[in-house]
């Protein structure tokens, strides 16, 4: 985010803690793999809770670093903080060679995301919560090629519509929201009874998770609302689509 646009959130600190979402994107990803494990509700919290504690050190020391190298205000009124604590190093690294690092570890990331995003329309499609046709898989590699080219469409549409900028402030809202449902969701969960061993966390979590999210959708400018809302139409349309057609299957 640039410095003029957070000249624009209000109050700035509330609004860069919604931004740093952000950086935490992937992590929520790790749950569809959680099956593979032979003990899920052993293993995967704490290699979850693990994974957000050694990043966000390397966070933190990342941050610190660079404020003992360039002074705060220069990083805040800057619109690329590391690149300025890369010019203040020894090593004289090429603006290029930083700009290839950074633009490889965005596409790694952005990656990830698309293929977890095709995984998640083909399993809504298995389980007829999604039309039928995403779950559709090549007969010799078994990938979900109809959900792969959907999603990938979506993404290309965004890059071609959006910069970086209004990308990320997206997606972060989009998070947000899906992070207050994913709380409300647990405590609706914590009162069902199952017979099998499984992760149970404390009701007080939940609840600061809700208010938290609350607190950072009141940070996200209006222009980013109306794009995330057009992303939530397009997947309401074709749930609707697919419970039309399921309810004429079953007349």
């Amino acid at each position: 985010m640039s410095s003029r646009r957070a000249a624009r959130c209000s109050p700035p600190r509330l609004a860069g803690s919604a931004l740093a979402f952000y950086a935490l994107i992937g992590f929520e990803d790790s749950v569809n793999v959680a099956e593979e494990t032979r003990d899920p509700s052993r293993a995967f919290p704490r290699a979850l809770f693990g994974g957000l504690a050694i990043a966000g050190a390397l966070y933190l020391l990342v941050t610190i670093g660079a404020s003992m190298v360039v002074p705060t205000g220069d990083l805040v009124g800057s619109s690329g903080a590391l690149l300025e604590v890369v010019d203040q190093g020894p090593l004289g690294v090429p603006e290029k060679l930083f700009a290839a690092i950074g633009l490889l570890a965005l596409s790694n990331g952005a990656l990830i995301n698309m293929i977890m995003a095709s995984r998640l329309l083909y399993g809504m499609a298995q389980e007829g919560v999604m039309p039928r046709p995403f779950a559709k898989v090549l007969p010799g590699r078994r990938t979900p090629w109809t959900a792969i080219l959907f999603t990938s469409s979506i993404a290309a549409v965004l890059v071609a519509t959006g910069d970086l900028a209004s990308l990320a402030d997206t997606t972060v809202a989009l998070l947000v929201i899906v992070l207050g449902v994913v709380n409300v969701s647990v405590l609706v969960l914590r009162r069902e009874r199952v017979e099998h061993e499984h992760f149970v966390v404390w009701s007080v979590v939940p609840v600061i998770g809700v208010a938290i999210s609350v607190a950072l959708l009141t940070q996200i400018e209006s222009a980013t609302y109306a794009r995330a809302a057009i992303l939530v139409a397009v997947g309401a349309a074709l749930w609707i689509v697919n419970w039309l057609v399921l309810r004429r299957g079953h007349r």
